[in-house]
């Protein structure tokens, strides 16, 4: 018996050797080691967390209301609003710390998302204008928004979660940087 062949087929270009070594890429993480990503505050976990909450107190107010009118699943409406609860803040967590950004050279690469991750890269060449925004919230918790806006309106992207010190000086650098590219800000 002879063993089956692991050899390409005939006019077929032969795959490149695979290193052991070399642990395989994300595509939502293509310069692992050439980029260092710069995480979010962790006040922001509070922020989200804090604004869901008001959410979820409005439908425990819902299931209080209906029970007052006769609703004949009291216990069962409260158990699937704080099971909602409790995994929602567990997604919240998760997906404060899936946010991240780095600078490069030439443009702003800004990451997020837990089921569907996205990587957006936002060329400094390519922005209009650039926002700092607070809300009360963030305001308690000493935190800002930079909003980047480019010509497509799909290519914007925000980095939340920054301290107003971080959030002036990525706008001051990134206007800076736009106007030296010489096409956006």
């Amino acid at each position: 018996m002879t063993e089956p062949s692991t050899a390409p087929p005939a006019g077929a270009a032969p795959a490149p050797p695979i290193s052991p070594s070399e642990p395989p890429t994300s595509p939502l993480e293509p310069w692992p080691d050439t980029v260092t990503w710069r995480p979010v505050s962790r006040k922001l976990i509070a922020v989200e967390l804090l604004g869901f909450g008001f959410g979820l107190a409005f439908l425990f107010l819902v299931v209080a209301i209906a029970d007052g009118f006769g609703w004949p699943y009291p216990g069962a409406s409260y158990a699937a609003v704080a099971a909602f609860g409790l995994l929602r803040a567990a997604a919240i967590v998760r997906a404060v710390f899936a946010w991240g950004y780095a600078e490069r050279e030439r443009d702003l690469l800004v990451r997020h998302g837990l089921l569907i991750r996205r990587l957006s890269i936002v060329p400094y060449a390519r922005m209009q204008f650039v926002d700092v925004t607070a809300g009360p919230l963030e305001r308690t918790f000493g935190l800002a928004t930079v909003q980047l806006h480019t010509a497509a309106a799909a290519s914007d992207a925000r980095v939340p979660g920054l301290p107003p010190p971080e959030a002036s000086r990525l706008r001051d650098r990134l206007t800076a940087l736009g106007e030296d590219l010489g096409e956006g800000l």
